[in-house]
């Protein structure tokens, strides 16, 4: 790289682009793409030109010898152009990536999950400094991703504002609580245990402070995503805008303590609902589930494209298709596909379960 300088002033970063033809270098890059001439030296012999473009700053440099064309990455909105590649006549090879590219989602490829927490899934450092546990692992082709969040000291987050590109993203506090601030829906607020947010595509938000112990689960599709920093807008905003929609879906608050307890699908258990299926128009919904007497939930399937369970206290026997029981307690987790029949048994008194599935609405089937 290098810089550029202009009356005395660094006004950018340019990056070098050999070449051994610089005038027919610089006619395809202004000809042919687009770029506008900023600066070139010496006039007598011209042996570098400074270029600008798609965002870019580029300096094309005439070098005596062997030397490494490289690649240009150009983003666009034009979508003639997009995922198009060309050549320079130095050899550098020229990419079009879309400027804004659709989230892709993975083809789904169901599988049964079990994820107890004995040592198979431990907790790796990820962005932040948070502690990572992947409660999904195969990722169901790579469509979703459930992580078990943990900040052990807590304290002040390493966190900044920044946003996703997503289908669906679900905030779960398990342990303790996190502050947390999100782009027009007011001042920063805590979540506690048994809160919830629904995340939609592109909100703008920060972590900003979190109890010893804080544990979370967040749920997400697609299973790998990205995480953008936003460097225009700060948070707050001043605004409160519960009616905004962010990528045709609503940012939701559940506050577990202001939340009624409801029937349940199967008879001896009741749940909170978290809101979600009203705030993504049925494409999600996830509840908190706890029992009034009932020790089962019956054999059946299903149907359902993300069905995950993370048992949250107490201990239950999960039966699943073909396999031997197995009795999960606190922190493990399970993903039921579409067409695999399972049941519940032993369920304990004090057992609670979080529920997530898509879509919202689930009819099981007797199986």
């Amino acid at each position: 790289m290098s810089a550029v300088v202009s009356d005395g002033r660094v006004h950018g970063v340019a990056t070098v682009i050999p070449c051994d033809d610089l005038e027919a270098t610089l006619d395809f890059f202004l000809e042919r793409l687009g770029f506008r001439l900023e600066k070139i030296s010496p006039a007598d012999a011209p042996a570098s030109a400074v270029i600008s473009g798609y965002g870019a700053l580029l300096t094309l440099r005439r070098t005596e010898g062997a030397y490494e064309p490289g690649v240009v990455q150009l983003l666009c909105d034009d979508d003639a152009l997009v995922g198009t590649e060309l050549t320079s006549p130095n050899g550098t090879r020229v990419e079009f990536l879309a400027a804004d590219p659709d989230v892709a989602i993975p083809p789904l490829q169901q599988s049964v999950v079990i994820s107890a927490l004995n040592g198979s899934a431990p907790f790796g450092i990820g962005r932040a400094g948070m502690h990572y546990r992947d409660l999904v692992p195969g990722r169901q082709g790579g469509r979703f991703i459930a992580s078990h969040i943990a900040i052990p000291e807590g304290g002040p987050v390493p966190d900044y504002v920044h946003f996703h590109k997503v289908r669906f993203q679900l905030i779960f506090v398990y342990r303790g609580w996190v502050r947390v601030v999100y782009e027009d829906q007011g001042e920063p607020f805590v979540m506690q245990a048994g809160d919830c947010v629904l995340q939609p595509p592109t909100i703008r938000h920060r972590v900003l402070e979190a109890s010893p112990g804080l544990e979370v689960v967040e749920i997400g599709c697609p299973a790998e995503h990205d995480t953008i920093a936003e460097h225009a807008i700060t948070l707050p905003t001043g605004l409160v805008r519960p009616d905004r929609e962010y990528g045709g879906q609503f940012f939701v608050r559940h506050v577990a303590s202001d939340s009624p307890w409801q029937p349940f699908r199967y008879p001896g258990f009741e749940q909170q609902d978290l809101g979600i299926g009203w705030a993504t128009h049925g494409l999600a919904g996830a509840r908190v589930v706890r029992s009034t007497g009932g020790n089962a939930w019956p054999r059946a399937v299903v149907p359902n494209e993300f069905l995950f369970t993370f048992i949250m206290d107490g201990t239950a026997t999960l039966t699943s298709g073909d396999r031997a029981s197995e009795t999960l307690s606190a922190r493990d987790c399970f993903v039921m596909p579409a067409d695999v029949p399972y049941e519940l048994s032993d369920v304990s008194a004090d057992a609670v379960f979080l529920e997530v599935s898509l879509p919202a609405n689930l009819e099981p089937m007797g199986a």
